[in-house]
């Protein structure tokens, strides 16, 4: 007869599991036990690994050690930030992953060495763009195609509307603050909605000064505080906003743009195949998610459209255009997860470390900036809140995508989306990131030209 197994919550297979040795049954519980993804001894080597190599003063600066401090220090944060009161439920963990590096940097209390290695990675590998290829393909691919088209015509409404809301608002904000209707339009609301660092403040800053007849660098250090913490405003109000999602489920689809999406291959206009992983087909997804991006960058050169956007309209050519097959775009959902999964956190100590200069940041603390900054942001989000029932889309999904309008570029998008536990809208939030960032460049310099 054979023997009989308890259930495996009862009291019996309690105290069996307690009498069994420690090797390798206690063992391997410390195993299953993760600080993010990294199992915890795995962590606690690797911050000793770390220690050694930085007492030694010879810190390897090749991509093994600098993608273990990545997953060490940001899933660190990370969990910091789920334990801290009321911060938790607004995007602790994307707060404290985010900006938590770019304060102890400024303080020095991270090793010089340790800021200098991520950061020349961070920007001589472009990481972060790979990131952005591998969430933005990805969620393209697993969309409903029908969905895909509705949606990204739709989305244009509740983004224009609630830019020349926000224009509005904030301009009226700060003028009543005594701040200038002029300098709080050019100088606080136009950066916070220009598209970033390298794809608003910069050009920005550089037609500022051409029309001005002030120079660049004085231009930029006037733009740039006003877009560090208006994604910081963005990031807290889109986990906000992710909070009420989980009281309010009718406001939301939980990631799906518009009523009706699968949110998966749509199983109508697409043949139904039963799709076991293949690990061979998950890296030839990446690798058509790869040569995406980089017909993206060939773009470029002979557009001059951003190479993320190319991605995304080639990206939907594939999707629409039925190029690859159901599985293949399974495979690419996969990557998509993987990405999500395992480099968010990293990816974004990264950004706190190299983009995030926590004196930039602490310039936009003026309490008349941050008034104006916050109902900026706050309207932005609210118009697209609202008027998203005019095109009928969730409320919540479009509410966060406006705010990424108000994001810090590609790295904002990140920070907000994950804040809002909704990456897979990152198609979405490019269009109102790059194409939003660029309409309103343009238009700014061009009004200000014509009042000079």
């Amino acid at each position: 007869m054979p023997p009989v197994t308890p259930p495996e919550n009862s009291p019996i297979a309690s105290l069996a599991a307690q009498a069994r040795p420690f090797w390798p049954y206690g063992w391997w519980r410390w195993m299953e036990f993760r600080i993010g993804v990294i199992p915890l001894p795995v962590y606690f080597i690797l911050v000793a690994i770390t220690v050694a190599f930085l007492a030694l003063g010879k810190l390897p600066t090749e991509i093994s050690m600098v993608m273990a401090l990545l997953a060490v220090a940001g899933f660190t944060a990370a969990a910091l930030g789920k334990r801290v009161p009321l911060l938790k439920h607004v995007g602790g963990p994307i707060i404290f992953a985010t900006f938590l590096p770019s304060y102890l940097s400024y303080q020095q209390l991270i090793p010089p060495a340790v800021v200098n290695t991520i950061a020349d990675f961070t920007n001589s590998t472009k990481m972060l763009y790979l990131f952005i290829a591998a969430i933005c393909v990805g969620s393209i691919l697993s969309m409903d195609r029908t969905v895909l088209v509705r949606g990204f015509f739709k989305i244009f409404v509740p983004l224009a509307v609630g830019s020349v809301a926000a224009m509005l608002a904030g301009t009226a904000v700060g003028a009543a603050l005594g701040l200038g209707a002029k300098h709080t339009l050019f100088y606080i609301v136009i950066p916070i909605m220009a598209g970033g660092v390298g794809e608003g403040a910069i050009p920005l800053s550089i037609g500022y000064s051409g029309i001005n007849g002030t120079t660049q660098g004085e231009e930029f250090a006037r733009v740039l505080p006003p877009v560090m913490f208006g994604s910081l405003v963005a990031v807290v109000l889109s986990g906000l906003l992710n909070f009420i999602g989980k009281r309010f489920p009718h406001l939301t689809g939980e990631g799906r743009l518009q009523p009706g999406e699968h949110g998966q291959v749509d199983s109508v206009s697409e043949p139904i195949v039963s799709h076991s992983i293949d690990l061979a087909g998950v890296a030839a997804a990446g690798m058509l998610i790869i040569s995406l991006y980089l017909l993206g960058l060939i773009l470029y050169h002979f557009t001059g459209l951003p190479a993320p956007i190319g991605m995304l309209f080639l990206a939907v050519f594939v999707k629409i255009g039925r190029v690859t097959p159901p599985a293949m775009q399974e495979d690419a959902r996969v990557v998509y997860k993987f990405f999500n999964t395992a480099l968010t956190f990293p990816v974004l100590f990264a950004v706190g470390i190299t983009f995030l200069p926590w004196e930039n940041l602490v310039a936009a603390l003026a309490w008349k900036n941050l008034v104006t900054i916050v109902a900026t942001v706050a309207t932005l989000m609210a118009t697209g809140f609202i008027v998203s029932r005019w095109v009928k889309i969730y409320p919540i999904e479009a509410a966060i995508v406006n705010a990424c309008h108000s994001g810090q570029g590609s790295s904002g998008d990140v920070a907000i989306l994950t804040a809002a536990n909704r990456l897979q809208l990152m198609p979405f939030a490019q269009i109102a990131t790059r194409i939003g960032g660029a309409v309103t460049v343009t238009l700014a310099l061009i009004v200000l030209a014509r009042m000079v």
